[in-house]
């Protein structure tokens, strides 16, 4: 009998529910939720293993190669990126890590004096990220053609005349001593035992278009499972854990 390949009969490629499904993250804050959110599926006939990435660079390569079947650890921008390379697709939102603004010289924006220094991440994407923030907090304006990339050079309005030093993100901690206040990353923020909700003078909305994602193959899209692991992330029990874990330092875009 003639392969259906060689009689000239296109079949489609069957994408199979796999037994076990394999979510890529990496340790830390997207370990703890993925691992309630295993909880949560189990229980909805959905079984789940979260796999822990020490270099989050192999992850979306593990995901294109059928090694992993999901992954929860990309911002939105970082994530688009990704997208030129592999044939994958976000189903939904995570959470957001925010950004957020550090002074140990203010209370509140409302102390900000004219002229003042602000330290913002030196690299190009910590650059945009601050800036888009400080635009939210109406102390600054740029181009609407910058959009996610903005930079120094795109600025059109600086209402208070800030003066804007670029730091290295392993200095900014460092430069709240020297500045107004810093702009640092979530990430960079908790190495220093910083948390947003806690510490900081302003903070990223949840809703900010650096949310995190979940990813799956783009032909995997319409998969039964790929809907219940996003109603399992989406659920009250995992919203609540994201509470009383974190207290608003990691925040519900859903």
């Amino acid at each position: 009998m003639l392969a259906a390949s060689l009689l000239g009969i296109v079949v489609p490629h069957v994408y199979a529910t796999p037994n076990v499904v394999k979510v890529g993250v990496t340790p830390g804050t997207h370990a703890e939720i993925m691992e309630e959110v295993r909880r949560g599926a189990s229980a909805g006939g959905l079984q789940l293993e979260v796999i822990v990435f020490d270099d989050r660079t192999r992850i979306d390569a593990a995901l294109a190669a059928g090694k992993i079947d999901a992954a929860s650890f990309e911002d939105g921008p970082g994530f688009e990126a990704q997208r030129r390379r592999y044939a994958l697709t976000s189903i939904g939102s995570t959470v957001t890590l925010p950004m957020a603004l550090y002074s140990r010289k203010l209370k509140t924006l409302t102390q900000l004096q004219r002229g003042a220094t602000i330290a913002i991440p030196a690299d190009a994407a910590g650059t945009a990220r601050a800036l888009v923030l400080l635009q939210n907090f109406t102390l600054l304006t740029f181009s609407d053609r910058a959009g996610l990339h903005a930079t120094l050079a795109d600025i059109t309005g600086n209402r208070l005349h800030l003066k804007i030093r670029q730091v290295p993100r392993s200095q900014l901690f460092a430069a709240l001593d020297q500045v107004a206040f810093a702009v640092i990353d979530n990430a960079d923020a908790a190495k220093d035992g910083l948390y947003p909700a806690r510490d900081s003078i302003g903070i990223e909305d949840a809703r900010s278009p650096w949310q995190n994602v979940l990813a799956v193959r783009a032909g995997d899209r319409g998969e039964p499972w790929v809907a219940q692991l996003l109603t399992a992330y989406h659920s009250d029990p995992v919203a609540k854990f994201i509470l009383e874990r974190y207290q608003d330092s990691v925040r519900r875009p859903w």
